[in-house]
């Protein structure tokens, strides 16, 4: 979320997670495991050799590893590189008059929050210590005391959390809603606030806590969600719930823009080929199975708390989106993440003020007693102060987070081959019924492998093949004779360890070298996959250079562009590599 208002980026650090459902903020982890559902987590960069086509709600965040130089962004014609300006974010919907005719940001995008203008000085104030007083008075001018902010920060102050006097919350200067800027200049190091761990939202501090640990086995779920799920449910809706001045800062979740909330038919033009449209769809049928099979019977043995009119699947719908945009997921140690599953996700006030980018600037920390935003980077004064939801594509900030970011903006873009784009690219050059049966037999043999999957792709990225193993190890065995393959498959698939380190080390320098017939597979393959889009390349181009014509989009098309765009300059990047 950004600054409560706006939803802001996270660093999202993913552990062992379940199968690619809902995410929490966290990161992508080198896993194998595929499928599943929702997978909130923002952190380290993790990602799946291979990523099966399976909806998920990725939402949490976590460490990131330090970021890199901050690159110079290409601005496109319609970027403007000067002032604030709306970022893509998930809560936009219904505030498409505000965000669909803007630019978007030159440098990254923020989540949407709360909307409302920066809080008033006055007597909500008064009780709240000073070092958030500071905070606020910047953007507070001419506002009501009933600004959701100002109530907010005074909660805050009372739930004993320490802002930073050199940062405030203000719209003035964020790319989108609210965001936190610097007003003084910051080093490296510097922590920004600290939130006591009584403050965070989970199904450990919510009130109904012991009706969810005694009902544990029975909200076991796919997801791993639903207790959360069930807090924020009443939460939300309870009058005098505790963290109220946190839940006012978004008095209408419908303004979540994700590309769940979107018709299907736009959802499929604008998104076609991108891989979306398919984790959408996993979502919405895991969502609504979820509801109906375990929200539903742990309400109906509590109707004390919880009324069906009230808690819909509607209102259960927005609070994933909800839980996918700003929730967090803490990391678990090296050492633990083999012995357990992942940390559940948490909504961490304050930091999910953050707007996101690539080239971040601060970090989120965690301790026994505390979390703290702490700058990786020196800040001037004046800038905006970011977060990362990780290393994560164009596809993954639009699908849970609802917005992209523009070219060349998002280095950690990437673009997917599906699995079995490169067995059809190897059926068709099969010249006989013998060469098909053999293909057939390679691919079922890749299958007991665990190297491909139906429902898998190849992941790829602007630098290197992120799947390496499993391209390079696929490639091989579809580019074999009959002959070959009969000793490979008497090996099970070993073979030297320094030919199989040099094969499975897919850079872009080391697919220029491959041989021959896996160029020649592959470039195949790149082919059937960018059919799978509506328009070609230079079609998307000459609209991203047309300011005039870019700006008559809405912000969905906007946004689907971007991704569109993102992964068609991958696969054409490949097209030259093995051309």
């Amino acid at each position: 979320m950004s600054g409560a208002v706006t939803a802001p980026v996270r660093s999202p650090t993913e552990a062992p997670q379940p199968p690619e459902v809902y995410r929490p903020r966290g990161g992508h982890t080198r896993t194998k495991t595929c499928g599943g559902p929702w997978m909130p987590q923002r952190g380290t960069r993790p990602y799946r050799p291979f990523r099966e086509v399976l909806g998920g709600w990725t939402l949490q965040r976590g460490t990131v590893s330090p970021p890199p130089e901050p690159r110079e962004q290409e601005a496109l014609g319609h970027v403007s590189t000067a002032g604030p300006s709306d970022p893509f974010c998930p809560f936009s919907a219904s505030v498409s008059s505000a965000h669909g005719g803007r630019s978007p940001h030159p440098l990254g995008r923020a989540r949407p929050g709360p909307r409302g203008a920066g809080p008033p000085v006055g007597s909500v104030m008064a009780s709240a210590p000073k070092r958030f007083k500071a905070a606020v008075e910047s953007g507070a001018q001419g506002k009501s005391s009933a600004d959701p902010l100002s109530g907010f920060l005074a909660w805050c102050g009372r739930a004993g959390v320490e802002l930073n006097p050199k940062v405030r919350l203000s719209k003035e200067g964020a790319v989108a809603g609210y965001g936190m800027l610097a007003a003084e200049e910051l080093e490296a190091g510097e922590v920004l606030f600290t939130i006591p761990r009584t403050v965070l939202l989970s199904q450990h501090t919510t009130s109904i806590h012991a009706l969810l640990q005694e009902a544990q086995e029975s909200l076991q779920s796919q997801s791993g969600w639903v207790p959360l799920l069930l807090a924020l449910l009443h939460e939300y809706t309870a009058s005098k719930s505790h963290w109220q001045p946190y839940f006012s800062l978004w008095q209408d979740f419908r303004s979540l823009d994700h590309p769940m909330f979107w018709p299907q038919e736009e959802r499929t033009r604008l998104l076609q080929g991108t891989g979306i449209p398919e984790a959408v769809d996993k979502d919405l049928a895991n969502i609504y199975q979820e509801y109906n099979s375990i929200i539903l019977p742990f309400m109906e043995t509590h109707p004390d708390i919880f009324d069906p009119k009230l808690h819909t699947l509607e209102l259960y719908k927005e609070l994933v989106a909800f839980v996918m945009a700003y929730s967090f997921q803490e990391p678990l140690e090296e050492e633990e993440e083999d012995e357990k599953g992942p940390n559940p996700p948490m909504m961490v006030p304050v930091a999910d003020i953050l707007n996101h980018v690539a080239n971040h600037n601060a970090n989120l920390e965690y301790s026994p007693q505390c979390l703290r935003m702490v700058t990786t980077q020196p800040v001037g004064k004046g800038q905006e102060i970011f977060n990362t939801y990780g290393q994560m594509a164009n596809w993954q900030l639009l699908h849970m987070y609802g917005f992209a970011e523009p070219y060349p903006g998002n280095t950690h873009d990437t673009a997917d081959i599906q699995m079995v784009t490169l067995r059809r690219a190897a059926l068709q050059r099969a010249k006989s019924e013998a060469q098909q049966q053999l293909v057939s037999e390679q691919w079922d043999f890749l299958c007991q492998l665990e190297m491909v999957g139906e429902e898998g792709a190849f992941v790829l990225g602007w630098d290197e093949v992120l799947t390496e193993e499993e391209l390079s190890v696929t490639l091989k065995v579809l580019c074999m004779s009959e002959e070959e393959f009969k000793e490979y498959k008497e090996q099970d698939g070993w073979e030297d360890d320094s030919e199989e380190e040099e094969n499975s080390t897919l850079s872009n320098e080391a697919l220029s070298r491959l041989k021959t017939p896996c160029k020649k597979l592959l470039y195949d393959s790149v082919l059937l996959t960018l059919e799978s889009y509506g328009a070609d390349l230079k079609a998307e181009q000459d609209l991203l250079n047309n300011k005039e014509a870019y700006e008559k989009l809405s912000r969905r098309e906007q946004q689907a562009l971007h991704v569109r765009y993102g992964q068609k300059r991958i696969l054409h990047q490949l097209l030259e590599l093995v051309q």
